[in-house]
């Protein structure tokens, strides 16, 4: 039994549940699939799952899903769905099927004002009011240049009004006067991210002078804006989004799936965009499974709403293709994309826009032909991934070979068709111009999970494969696990003492990034070390060496980063020492007088600074 249905009727709440087709309201969030006898069936959406167990039957108006015992009718699915109060579903099922409830008063208590019926419904109301105020103003003599944008990249009255497009015109509190007046609280306003208090603490809005995307959610309810700087002398980012709100978790959100959702069930692919004009022209030229992230990266959760809409699972096979520039950022998020690419079943690809154009930027230059044509020409994924890991080392050398085929074989071993994985192995080996055993071999540790057992035993972990490359390595660490303690000490000790080529590709990230001493720490910092990163290698280093226990017992102190960062610098001149002596060695001291008396007092002086180096470095890491 549910909760007391609060002041609604009896027979109120019974109507609402006849009216409603629980198919209809399921299917805004599930993609469901006939399972003979009359019911269908789909991927849950209250637990992970690779096979649909998620039943649902028409005839009766329930759900049941196999594998974690959920079930219920429409109003029980929207309350676990949508996260809502029972009288908050109710109240939208009424809305949908255009009932009016009634509330029952024999208590003696007045019907509850609009405002008490549930949170959420009144911020999507209040920004389903925003939509309707920012249309219209974009038809006003100010939005000139806003039109003149979407004109510009070939979008006209048409599209403008298809996707919703607006104008926050160039006022302080237009919009928060014009909410207040149709009945919405500041506190509302505030809530919903619309508005924000002023220091006189009146509201202003969020958004002035810019271009607006209403963005939606599944069920096609607005629940935020994004918003495109259009005026030079407007000191804000180039694109502002809503802020995080009750109802809008930029993880969560995809812009145009409300629009794409059912092609994406139809034609059982899902196209990754990077911008809301990007969406609007793949729409626009006869891709409409396009949809873009809102300022954030393609992460987990997206993940989770394609894989309900494309049924991903053992027994179906649906396609993700990630569209990217082609210069070296594209490359990189295409790059980064692999690292999430796994939770998928499905078959990922990535489409390379030609000239460094993106999807807009491609329809306008070329027609929409082009840009189908660019999809079409997608290439899957993990070829991709390999074929820019392999490049960045010199496959003329063993040491080259060796390292790529070090580097690309993980990737193989992740690849989730099983029967690709041998030939993956043959193509890696001819890239790298190798036999194919050794490359079999690494691929096989890597399935074996030889390097995750590394990881737990950190004293010798598999990169580490000299005492060195250990150091190297737990510097590295220090630097993103305790930037606050590493600090200028790590900062000072530049990359020319790292002999590892991945390792040193790391450390001038973090240069890149702005350097130790300006970091806080968290996911904040490692993220913008690891965005840093020129390649794959890199970036996936960064997170390994993010996790890897350091290796030292109790907290770590500053003569601990001390210790480190003289070891490092001890082991590197080291190297430098020897190969000094090798060259003195080959002289002759007569006939090479002047030579010879000049790398004998070099060595000398790198002697004299090795001592001083150990000496620091007294510990044992």
């Amino acid at each position: 039994m549910y909760a007391v249905a609060g002041r609604v009727k009896d027979e109120d709440i019974a109507l609402v549940r006849d009216r409603t087709s629980i198919v209809d309201v399921i299917s805004e969030t599930v993609t469901l699939r006939s399972a003979g006898g009359g019911n269908l069936k789909g991927l849950c959406p209250f637990h992970d799952e690779k096979t649909p167990s998620f039943n649902v039957s028409p005839a009766r108006n329930v759900y049941f899903c196999h594998g974690c015992g959920q079930g219920g009718d429409a109003i029980k699915f929207l309350m676990d769905a949508e996260h809502l109060s029972f009288i908050e579903s109710v109240e939208r099922l009424a809305g949908k099927a255009g009932l009016q409830l009634r509330y029952d008063t024999e208590t003696g208590a007045a019907p509850a004002p609009r405002p008490q019926a549930g949170q959420k419904l009144r911020l999507i109301a209040a920004h389903t009011a925003a939509v309707d105020f920012y249309r219209e103003q974009l038809g006003s003599p100010g939005a000139r240049k806003a039109r003149e944008f979407l004109a510009e990249r070939g979008f006209g009255r048409d599209a403008a009004e298809k996707y919703g497009c607006g104008f926050a015109p160039d006022s302080w509190d237009a919009l928060s006067k014009h909410l207040r007046l149709k009945g919405f609280t500041a506190e509302e306003l505030t809530a919903a991210g619309l508005s924000k208090p002023a220091r006189s603490g009146s509201l202003i809005d969020r958004f002035r002078r810019r271009l607006l995307w209403p963005i939606r959610d599944l069920s096609g309810d607005v629940i935020g804006f994004g918003a495109r700087k259009l005026f030079d002398d407007d000191d804000g980012p180039k694109y502002l989004n809503t802020p995080e709100t009750p109802i809008y978790k930029k993880s969560h959100v995809l812009y145009g799936i409300d629009h794409a959702k059912r092609e994406i069930a139809k034609r059982g692919r899902a196209v990754i965009v990077e911008g809301y004009t990007d969406v609007m022209a793949c729409h626009e030229a006869g891709e409409p499974t396009a949809v873009a992230t809102c300022g954030t990266a393609f992460g987990v959760d997206h993940i989770q709403v394609l894989r309900r809409l494309l049924m991903d699972s053992d027994s179906f096979t649906g396609e993700i293709i990630y569209t990217f520039d082609g210069d070296a950022a594209g490359q990189k998020a295409a790059l980064r994309a692999f690292e999430e690419d796994q939770r998928f079943v499905g078959r990922t690809f990535i489409a390379v826009s030609p000239d460094n154009m993106d999807p807009c930027e491609l329809r306008l230059a070329r027609g929409d032909l082009a840009v189908r044509d660019m999809i079409a020409g997608r290439e899957p994924l993990v070829d991709f991934a390999l074929r820019q890991t392999i490049s960045r080392f010199d496959l003329d050398t063993v040491e080259g070979r060796v390292e790529a085929m070090r580097r690309a074989a993980p990737l193989v071993a992740k690849i989730k068709d099983r029967e690709k994985r041998p030939e993956y192995a043959r193509k890696l080996a001819g890239d790298l111009g190798m036999d194919l055993d050794p490359v079999q071999r690494a691929v096989n540790n890597a399935l074996r999970g030889e390097a995750a057992e590394q990881q737990r035993a950190p004293r010798s972990p598999a990169t580490a494969d000299s005492p060195q490359r250990l150091v190297e390595r737990e510097a590295l660490k220090l630097a993103l696990q305790e930037p606050v303690l590493a600090g200028p000490m790590f900062d000072a000790v530049g990359s020319e003492n790292y002999g590892d080529q991945v390792l040193q590709s790391v450390r001038e990230a973090v240069v890149q990034a702005g350097g130790v001493s300006s970091a806080t720490g968290g996911v904040v910092w490692i993220e913008k070390v690891r965005d840093a990163c020129a390649d794959m290698g890199g970036q996936m280093l960064v997170g390994e060496l993010a996790v890897e226990p350091l290796y030292v017992d109790g907290p770590v102190d500053p003569r601990y980063v001390q210790i480190t960062l003289a070891r490092l610098q001890g082991g590197a001149l080291a190297t430098r020492i020897r190969d000094l002596k090798s060259k003195v060695q080959r002289l002759n001291p007569v006939a090479n007088k002047d030579q010879y008396l000049a790398l004998a007092g070099e060595l000398f002086s790198l002697e004299q600074q090795a001592r001083a180096l150990r000496e620091q470095a007294a510990g044992e890491l």
